[in-house]
């Protein structure tokens, strides 16, 4: 197992969705699987609802049950990529003990605030079909309309200029903490994420198939 650690905006989810779409990984992202779960009105959805909505991190105890219930079908030997955990030193330490995973490595993905926050307040997404843009770097064909459906683009509540900076503030309490723990098992690498995707990307497989 592969573990994605960075910052909202840092694009990790870019990258493990690609790799998992072209090279066969099994992709978890939490932010995605959290959604879905708040859509749908499951408990542990509206349990992390309103954190989320405020900026702040989601209770460990929420996020370990999302996990435990993803990770519990699959074989020893798949190829699994986690993005968005973990994001604690105790969900780490449940990674190793109550879920039983091995991480054979953790990737820090670095990348300034500034640039963070032009990504993350930039987003758009549609509410009808799921599908995504961004006002800077993936604008739509009409003004804050789909694409694919025609549907109005909305901002989520977590990508609002406030909710970003206290994302990263809170981010940046409990990041120290955790590339702490994965260093001290020496299987962390940083790698500088403010590139073109397929850059960072090319550097990604190198480290995976090593």
């Amino acid at each position: 197992m592969t573990v994605f650690l960075g910052a909202p905006g840092s694009g990790k989810g870019t990258q493990a969705k690609q790799l998992s779409e072209n090279f066969g990984f099994v992709h978890f992202s939490t932010g995605d699987m959290l959604r879905t779960s708040i859509k749908e009105m499951k408990p542990v959805g509206l349990k992390a609802k309103s954190f989320m909505d405020q900026g702040n991190l989601v209770p460990d105890a929420v996020m370990i049950e999302l996990i435990e219930e993803a990770l519990d079908p699959l074989s020893d030997n798949a190829d699994v990529l986690l993005d968005g955990f973990p994001r604690t030193v105790p969900q780490a330490e449940a990674l190793d003990s109550k879920i039983k995973t091995t991480v054979a490595k953790a990737i820090n993905f670095n990348i300034p605030d500034s640039i963070l926050i032009t990504r993350l307040t930039g987003r758009r997404i549609c509410p009808n079909c799921g599908e995504s843009f961004h006002l800077v770097f993936i604008p739509p064909l009409k003004l804050n309309t789909c694409n694919k459906c025609s549907s109005s683009l909305i901002q989520r509540a977590d990508d609002s200029e406030a909710v970003v900076l206290r994302r990263l503030e809170v981010f940046k309490s409990q990041n120290q903490g955790l590339l702490d723990y994965f260093g001290n098992r020496k299987n962390i690498i940083t790698i500088e994420a403010d590139r073109a995707v397929a850059s960072v990307q090319k550097e990604l497989l190198s480290i995976l198939k090593n």
